[in-house]
């Protein structure tokens, strides 16, 4: 286990969830399903990951 503390994880997913909100806004104004899927796949991905961070955090702080 890496000595971030779940830091990685959260930035990582904080990303990716900003990078699929962007995706499905722009998948909404050119009316292109399959780049809002995309964006609600990135920010399932981005909220998964943080939560991940969030549990390494509370397990190393334990």
């Amino acid at each position: 286990m890496s000595n971030d503390n779940g830091l990685k994880d959260k930035v990582k997913g904080g990303m990716n969830k900003m990078k699929g909100e962007a995706k499905d806004k722009a998948g909404d104004m050119t009316d292109k399903s399959d780049l809002k899927a995309e964006g609600k796949k990135d920010k399932a991905k981005g909220s998964l990951q943080k939560g991940v961070g969030k549990t390494k955090e509370k397990l190393s702080n334990d």
